[in-house]
C-alpha cells in the first residue's frame, strides 16, 4: 500500500503559506490597472532621515505573478532615454495609484514598445460606454 503521508505534509505546508500570504495582502485599494494604462504611481522615498514621496508616470508593460509577490512594470521616457521601473502590487512604499489613460492592446506584455521611438509609441485609448436607460 501507498502512503499519503508526504501529500499531506505538502498540502498542510501550502495551506501555511497560503494563510501567511493573505495576511501580508491585506486590504486591496488599488484601481484595476492592465497593460497599456498610463499610471501615476506615487511612492515614498527615503534619503537619510527624510521622506518624501515621488510621482513615477508612465505605461503598464506588464503585470505578472500573483498574490503577494505580484509586480507591474512602468516605462517612460525621460530626456530621450527609456526608463523602467518594478514595483511590488504590495510594497507598504507605494502611496497610490492613479489611472490617467487606459490604453487598448491586444498582448498582456507589451516590451515591443521598446523598439518603437515617437509616435509609434502612442496607444490607443479605451473607450468606455455607457449603457442608455431603456426608452418610453
Amino acid at each position: 500500500m501507498r502512503s499519503n503521508f508526504g501529500e499531506h505534509i505538502l498540502r498542510s505546508k501550502m495551506d501555511a503559506l497560503k494563510f501567511v500570504e493573505q495576511d501580508l495582502l491585506g486590504t486591496n485599494d488599488l484601481p484595476d490597472f492592465k497593460a497599456g494604462d498610463n499610471v501615476s504611481v506615487s511612492y515614498t522615498i527615503r534619503e537619510g532621515s527624510k521622506e518624501r514621496i515621488q510621482v513615477f508616470q508612465g505605461t503598464v508593460i506588464q503585470r505578472r505573478n500573483t498574490g503577494a509577490s505580484e509586480t507591474f512594470t512602468v516605462r517612460k521616457v525621460s530626456g530621450g532615454i527609456g526608463v523602467e521601473r518594478v514595483f511590488p502590487i504590495t510594497s507598504p512604499f507605494i502611496d497610490s495609484i492613479k489611472v490617467n489613460k487606459s490604453g487598448s492592446v491586444r498582448r498582456a506584455r507589451i516590451f515591443y514598445l521598446r523598439k518603437r521611438t515617437g509616435k509609434a509609441t502612442r496607444i490607443k485609448e479605451r473607450l468606455f460606454v455607457k449603457a442608455d436607460k431603456e426608452k418610453k
